[in-house]
């Protein structure tokens, strides 16, 4: 049997104090998995989380991956990254933050490249905090876009990957995702829309046990309506969707962007028309996800060759430290990742 791996993220934020809740209120689910990161940083999280009359979260370091096998509930294992910055200042951007969050990023990278470990979560790392690190990745995606190409020898360009936010009711995936809406317009391109369709469909395809039904949003409001909004939509996403169809991939649209989500949602009264939605942007994509609860939804990243997924915010360092974190999220990322790595 296989352990999950979880990152600590940015000792600075919540990240380790999610993460040592998520041990202490879902035990069951928690069994078997581990933390990558500081010993000394989840033992500090486990002090900010503990209440009155209520015994300590016990924290214990172990050495290697299978011996979170043996824990019992509610204790935190924690496997040390060499070197790695202990605890950190709450709350505060910091160049050794951001390295101790990236080093246990990479390490579990690692381990799960060479199926050390069946799947990747990964707590609320903080990009400037990363980028004082000297990091040359923005975030999560493309720190890991990275080790994987490097695992499989290939430049990062060959190794494209999208981002899935998703909960029980609704996914979306993004053709483009930190980069500034005028870039993010430019890069709805045939190829990008093409690909993004055909990452998704391998993705969900092993994930969901069927070929999934695909929705493409349209750029513009009420798709482009023939061209008088503009003709994005005629003239790129139109002939991405026909050429993804003579490929056999079941996809449809481009749809209007303020009513294809709605759609696409699944309720216990409604089972939605598709699996998926494939967004232009990134904010088009998961304003609608965020608006069902921020505290269900869960990022995957699609097109690696390993399970990763993550919670769905920040690292909230005006409540750092306070215990009063939410780690829901946390939770259905754990949920979530064994799901996939099934």
């Amino acid at each position: 049997m296989h352990t999950i791996a979880i990152t600590q993220g940015d000792p600075a934020g919540i990240g380790p104090e999610i993460v040592a809740k998520a041990f202490r209120d879902a035990p069951e689910l928690l069994r078997h998995c581990f933390v990558v990161g500081d010993v000394a940083t989840l033992r500090r999280a486990a002090q900010a989380i503990a209440r009155p009359g209520v015994g300590g979260l016990p924290v214990a370091q172990i050495s290697a991956p299978h011996e979170a096998l043996a824990m019992p509930p509610r204790c935190v294992p924690v496997l040390p990254v060499p070197a790695i910055p202990g605890p950190q200042p709450w709350g505060q951007v910091s160049a050794a933050a951001g390295r101790a969050a990236a080093d246990a990023v990479v390490w579990a990278a690692r381990a799960a490249l060479r199926g050390e470990v069946a799947a990747l979560v990964t707590a609320p790392l903080h990009k400037e905090a990363l980028s004082a690190a000297g990091v040359d990745f923005p975030g999560h995606t493309e720190l890991l876009q990275a080790e994987a190409a490097a695992h499989q020898g290939v430049p990062p360009a060959r190794m494209p990957v999208r981002m899935m936010l998703a909960n029980d009711e609704l996914r979306t995936v993004l053709v483009s995702i930190h980069v500034s809406l005028r870039d993010a317009i430019a890069a709805v391109t045939q190829d990008n829309v093409l690909q993004t369709l055909q990452i998704t469909h391998a993705a969900l395809q092993r994930s969901l046990g069927h070929v999934p039904r695909m929705a493409v949003a349209g750029l513009n409001p009420h798709a482009g309506e023939g061209g008088l909004f503009g003709r994005e939509e005629l003239e790129v996403i139109a002939p991405a969707i026909a050429a993804a169809r003579a490929q056999g991939l079941d996809v449809h649209g481009p749809f209007a962007p303020d009513t294809v989500f709605m759609r696409a949602r699944s309720t216990p009264q409604r089972v939605g028309e598709f699996d998926v939605v494939i967004a232009m942007y990134h904010d088009q994509g998961l304003i609608p996800v965020k608006y069902l609860g921020v505290d269900k939804g869960v990022n995957v990243t699609l097109g690696l060759p390993l399970v990763r997924t993550s919670p769905d915010h920040g690292t909230a360092f005006d409540i750092a430290g306070q215990g009063v974190a939410d780690a829901a999220s946390l939770i259905e990322a754990v949920r979530m990742a064994r799901q996939l790595s099934a």
